[in-house]
């Protein structure tokens, strides 16, 4: 799952951020409206952690505009503000859920886990797929019965291919789901982390590799 966190605190959207990376998310932060219409006019997420009060765009407008341009993405909208109607104000300009501040950070898993799996086609909370069980919410991984220990961004590509549903999905968009703006899309990284996670799940190899497409299970 990839996630944009927009909050002008930065000392919260950093460790935002590194709390939703422990949870094997892909994670970029920004710090205001105007560089989160950018990232969002060239980069697909999953969910967006929406502050409400932000500089320059503000986050209501931000929020006005992607429903209007009907992105796919979900919202959690944040807000210093808990009374009824700023919530209320908050799911009317389209957002999806409403967090006010200060949250406990479990919640805020919680909520974000559930806008994933909110996303078309709506994912079950565990995934099962040829005898592997995933489990985002305990971050668990079995196979056959067997627990697997898998390592964040193992975990992140085991669970794009296997929302996938069986279908392909290239290395760029196991790139773009499972890791950050910063990778180096011109690295080996995904085809290493892929070797790896194979041996981890064991024999018979459930993950495909399809020539010239990508991978799928």
């Amino acid at each position: 799952m990839r996630v944009l966190v927009v909050e002008d605190e930065h000392v919260l959207a950093d460790a935002v951020a590194v709390g939703l990376r422990r949870e094997s998310m892909a994670v970029d932060v920004v710090y205001d409206g105007d560089s989160a219409l950018e990232r969002l006019g060239v980069n697909d997420y999953d969910v967006i952690v929406l502050d409400r009060d932000l500089p320059g765009t503000h986050g209501d407008d931000v929020c006005r505009s992607l429903v209007s341009d009907s992105y796919t993405g979900r919202i959690l909208m944040l807000t210093a503000a808990g009374e009824l109607d700023d919530k209320v104000e908050g799911l009317t300009l389209g957002a999806d859920d409403y967090l006010a501040k200060p949250f406990a950070f479990a919640e805020l898993i919680a909520r974000v886990h559930a806008l994933g799996r909110r996303s078309s086609p709506p994912l079950p909370p565990v995934l099962r797929r040829n005898g592997i069980m995933l489990d985002p919410a305990t971050h668990t991984v079995e196979r056959d019965g067997r627990e697997i220990s898998l390592t964040p961004k193992e975990f992140a590509v085991l669970h794009v291919l296997m929302s996938a549903g069986g279908t392909v999905v290239s290395a760029e968009g196991l790139l773009e789901k499972a890791w950050d703006e910063n990778a180096d899309p011109f690295t080996n990284v995904v085809r290493v982390t892929v070797m790896t996670l194979r041996k981890k799940l064991g024999e018979p190899p459930v993950i495909h590799t399809v020539p010239g497409a990508g991978y799928r299970i």
